[in-house]
This record gives C-alpha cells, sequence and structure tokens, in this order.
C-alpha cells in the first residue's frame, strides 16, 4: 500500500493520507480508517487514481457526502476515493443543470430552487452529494432522481468514461447500475428540470425541508433511512408498531422521532448499529413476518 500511495502522491492527483478515519467523512460520525483515502482536485485526477488503483490490484470504493454510510469499526481496506471540491461544479443553460459528482444536493436544491427551476424540490434535506444521488436513486416526497436525470458521466474501474442515459443507468427503487452490476462513480449528472414560478418553487423545497426537520432526527448524527420500505409497509411504521421506538444498544439508538433512523447518541460503533439492525430485523419478521432489507450501505464489515 506504501507503493500505491506514494505513486498517487507523485501524480499529483490531490490529497492522499494514509489510515484516515471515516468518522469523519460518514453523516453518523462512524467507521474506522482508510488504508488510503484519496480526495481527487479534479475529474482528470480521478481518472488518473482510477487507473493507478486499477493496475496495483487493490480493492476500491467511492464516497460522496458520507449519508446513507455505515463503515465497519475496522475501516476499509484498499482506497477510498472521496468526491468533493474538485468536483463540485455547476452549469446552468436555461432548465439543463450540469452538475459535479461532489456537489452537495441541499445546495443545489437551494441554488436552483431560487432561480426558478422546478424539479429538485423533492431533494430539500437530503443530505448527500449529486453523485451518491444517481449511484442510490435518491428520492423522497414521490420523486427521484431517474425522473429528471438526463444523462450521468460516469467512470468506471477499467478506467473507460461513458455517459449514461437514465434508462441505460437500469434505475429502480434506491438502486441503479453502478451499485453492483457496473460499479462505477459518478462524475456529474445532467438534469432537465422545468422552468416555473420562483415563490411557488421556493415555498414549496422549504415545506419539504421543514418535513424532514420535523419528522427526522437532524440534530442527531445519522446515516439516513436505514431500511428500505416493504412496500407496501412502511419501515417506520413497523418499527413503530412493534415499540421499538427509543430502543438503544450501546451508542445506538432508533430515534423516538422516526422508527427509519438510527442515530449516534455519542459513543456508538459500527457493531452497535449493526446489532441494531439485527435486533430490528429479527423482531419485525416474528411479529409481522415481514422480511427487511437495509437501505443503508454497509461496508467494511468482515473484511
Amino acid at each position: 500500500m506504501e507503493q500505491i500511495r506514494m505513486k498517487l502522491q507523485e501524480a499529483e492527483v490531490g490529497k492522499v493520507v494514509q489510515n484516515e478515519p471515516l468518522a469523519k467523512h460518514t453523516t453518523i460520525k462512524i467507521g474506522g480508517p482508510a488504508e488510503i483515502f484519496v480526495e481527487p482536485n479534479s475529474i482528470e485526477d480521478l481518472k488518473k487514481t482510477m487507473d493507478i488503483v486499477t493496475e496495483s490490484g487493490v480493492p476500491w470504493r467511492a464516497i460522496g457526502r458520507g449519508s446513507n454510510l455505515l463503515v465497519g469499526d475496522s475501516g476499509i481496506k484498499g482506497v477510498v476515493i472521496k468526491l468533493g471540491k474538485g468536483l463540485d461544479h455547476l452549469e446552468v443553460d436555461g432548465d439543463i443543470i450540469t452538475a459535479g459528482g461532489g456537489y452537495s444536493l441541499i445546495k443545489l436544491t437551494t441554488v436552483i430552487s431560487k432561480q426558478g427551476l422546478s424539479g429538485l424540490q423533492f431533494a430539500g434535506g437530503i443530505p448527500g452529494s449529486v453523485g451518491g444521488a444517481v449511484y442510490m436513486n435518491a428520492g423522497a416526497h414521490g420523486s427521484d432522481m431517474s425522473k429528471i436525470l438526463v444523462k450521468a458521466h460516469i467512470l468506471f474501474e477499467d478506467g473507460t468514461m461513458e455517459w449514461l442515459t437514465a434508462e441505460e443507468l437500469e434505475f429502480s427503487y434506491r438502486t441503479s447500475l453502478l451499485q453492483k452490476k457496473r460499479p462505477g462513480i459518478c462524475l456529474e449528472a445532467v438534469l432537465k428540470l422545468e422552468k416555473g414560478n420562483r415563490e411557488e418553487i421556493v415555498a414549496e423545497l422549504q415545506k419539504n425541508k421543514d418535513y424532514r426537520r420535523e419528522t427526522q432526527p437532524w440534530d442527531h448524527p445519522n446515516c439516513g433511512s436505514v431500511f428500505r420500505n416493504p412496500l407496501p409497509h412502511y419501515a417506520g411504521q413497523l418499527i413503530q408498531e412493534s415499540g421499538l421506538k427509543g430502543y438503544q444498544i450501546g451508542g445506538a439508538k432508533i430515534s423516538e422521532l422516526h422508527g427509519n433512523f438510527i442515530v449516534n447518541t455519542g459513543n456508538a460503533t459500527a457493531k452497535d448499529v449493526l446489532d441494531l439492525i439485527d435486533f430490528v430485523k429479527k423482531t419485525i419478521f416474528e411479529k409481522h413476518a415481514v422480511k427487511m432489507e437495509t437501505e443503508v450501505e454497509i461496508v467494511g464489515v468482515n473484511e
């Protein structure tokens, strides 16, 4: 790994650090170290990084703003690539916008709504990046990224870069082609919005943000929705009906505000969260005969 670190530093791809605590880079403030942590300065530097990583044959993964992510206490082996400041560009051309994969989704919704562009109000309050939103097909309030995405610029681990349409990304509920079928990094996304009444758009966005603040525990570190909704049921409702709100293991606690959120009360470990997830799965199955699946991405466990 030392040789890879030296190659990355010699290539001047951006920030390169060994044993970077990933708790600093996840919204739930949990996670062991990344063997090598890279924050590229640009798309070109990200491609250089991927070329070095692929040539070396070490495992890798990309992260954005660290929401919807639970990193194991032992950390992540290999290289962790963070899409941040070097990939947070934004271009607006009429009702078409191009946003870098590292651009904050919350910031984007605010900037765009003030320009009288409609279609992103559903994302108000989602604490992720544009790249992560494409990767997960993030959504809320009856809409998601698949409804507004024209195409996304993807870097694959073999070093090739392609523009894929929404159809080619094979979006479904909180999933895309990029997760397992063809792992890749969303470098930038082109979105098609609609021109509308600025005041109405801003008001709708604020309403969605207020709803999230009132119903979700954003005053405590968390990773967002933990479980997928096992339709026609809703995860939060099943957890509430099972009397699990407020249940705690170690420093991890099921939010009393919303059953589908686990909060870090201050000293939670990934093991605490995983034990709590297993307890919820077991309880819901016993009480309702419903199998719960996680929405949060779990990495660095049992490595």
